[in-house]
């Protein structure tokens, strides 16, 4: 980074869980009736992003070496393909590549948050079975604030790749514990309550499995009574109260919200598309703001990491209006970013990257069986679009990418790759180019100035490991 270059005080990074293109345009037609009205369209740098792991193990491989990768010219194959993928047709070759050798969010998440592609279950972890640095950590060090908030559990894998270190995504428990034990984040944000389900309906937990998302039993209990680093708080008024500035907050607090539901926000609350929402927990909007008037606490500034968790999961379960009605709570999130940084920061000291960690569903347009790469059909405002899923699981394919403020010239450049496929299937807007999801580390390290001048690397925190070595370009 040059002399010249802005330094990013803060930098907030919005992910969309599981949205590829189809996901984004989706909720744009629904809320819009067009495309190119979300506070993220008139960013500064927009293109894509690949997002392929090192390996699709689920345990440590002990090679840096990976046969993987996004290749166009198999992506955008319109060869007619035989038979089924499971459930959906086959379709074409290009659809049978992107639902081949896919991602977790895991693997996904290690490689934004550290720049290092690893394997699929990997928290922060590589792919010798090393801990590595994350953003998280070198912001800290960096005497700046550190935040995750997310719509799903506070220790599933997108978050906890940004607060802890796991070779495992599924220890729950571990990741959890470390995440309080450690009180490395100044805010924690998100579901996994012990004392409620889905529907936000209390329960008495009847197994230690119930305490999983929050460290287990033990810890839980130390956290309720203050016997840990953070003020602990649960009702949708505490969480408002956080955003509106009426919530008691002490110079140094560090709040861990885990709201009234055990799973998501709304997602995953009974019945199919969009039905009547929980009323007894906040939106993702709201938990946000919240966070942000925690962070900016700190003098040096802070990382934040807001996820729309759920998002990955209607994709899942191919439901398109659980889909959209995600997907809409994420934009209103990165409405109210764009609000706080306007009115409470500047462009010229935040840094604003939104993304998602990988496509989910290959959400075509309705006759995408026979017409391939068919966009998803605009059907008005307020009418669900002609859509039509190809898969149930993560898929291999280019996703969205927008940043706007301090630094954000570092991801356009680094979106030095070429994909003319995109063009040819009226994905427009964001045009051809596009960068690999570790690039983002890169951008974001460079941008708040963590890399030392004259391309020498800057040495390693103490918690580093050896593996680290990687995480350390030039700025």
């Amino acid at each position: 980074m040059s002399d010249t270059a802005p330094t990013a005080k803060n930098v907030i990074l919005l992910i969309s869980d599981g949205a590829g293109q189809g996901t984004w345009d989706a909720a744009s037609y629904y809320q819009h009736g067009k495309l190119g009205e979300q506070a993220y369209d008139g960013f500064s740098m927009k293109g894509y992003m690949s997002t392929y792991p090192l390996t699709t193990s689920s345990t440590p491989t002990n090679t840096s070496e990976s046969e993987l990768g996004y290749d166009f010219t198999k992506v955008w194959n319109a060869a007619p393909a035989e038979g089924m993928y499971g459930d959906y047709p086959a379709a074409f070759e290009g659809y049978e590549y992107l639902r081949s050798e896919v991602t977790d969010s895991a693997a996904a998440g290690t490689a934004l948050s550290t720049g290092v592609k690893t394997y699929n279950n990997a928290i922060s972890y590589d792919n010798f079975g090393n801990p590595l640095t994350n953003i998280g950590d070198y912001a800290v060090e960096s005497g700046r604030a550190l935040g995750v908030v997310t719509s799903v559990q506070w220790s599933h894998a997108t978050p906890a790749a940004f607060a802890a270190h796991n070779p495992s995504r599924n220890d729950y428990e571990g990741i959890s514990k470390e995440m309080i034990e450690s009180g490395k984040a100044s805010v924690i944000m998100g579901a996994g309550h012990p004392f409620y389900d889905e529907n936000g309906e209390f329960r008495i937990p009847t197994s230690p499995d119930d305490y999983d998302y929050v460290g287990g039993a033990e810890t839980f209990m130390n956290l309720l009574s203050g016997n840990t680093d953070y003020r602990f708080i649960d009702s949708e008024a505490q969480f408002e109260a956080l955003a509106d500035g009426s919530f008691d907050l002490e110079a140094g607090d560090k709040i861990l919200g885990t709201f009234r539901n055990g799973s998501t926000l709304q997602q995953a609350r009974d019945g199919e598309g969009m039905t009547p929402q929980l009323d007894n927990v906040p939106e993702l909007s709201t938990m946000a703001e919240g966070a942000l008037n925690v962070l900016s606490q700190d003098e040096d500034g802070f990382f934040l990491m807001v996820e729309g968790g759920a998002i990955d999961w209607a994709a899942h379960a191919n439901d398109t209006g659980r889909l959209i009605e995600e997907q809409i709570s994420f934009n209103e999130t990165v409405d109210t970013v764009v609000n706080w940084v306007e009115t409470n920061s500047s462009w010229e000291e935040t840094l604003v990257v939104v993304t998602t960690d990988h496509g989910n569903g290959l959400l075509l347009g309705p006759d995408a069986d026979v017409v391939p790469f068919q966009p998803v059909q605009n059907n008005g405002a307020g009418e669900l679009p002609g859509v039509s899923w190809h898969t149930d699981n993560h898929t291999n394919e280019l996703v969205p990418i927008w940043a706007q403020g301090a630094g954000a010239e570092l991801l356009a450049e680094a979106a030095n790759k070429v994909d003319p496929g995109l063009a040819n299937y009226a994905y427009a807007g964001l045009g051809q180019n596009y960068l690999d999801n570790t690039a983002v580390f890169d951008a974001m390290f460079g941008a708040m100035g963590l890399g030392s001048e004259g391309g020498e690397a800057t040495p390693a925190p103490e918690s580093c490991t050896s593996s680290c070595s990687d995480l350390l370009w030039a700025a």
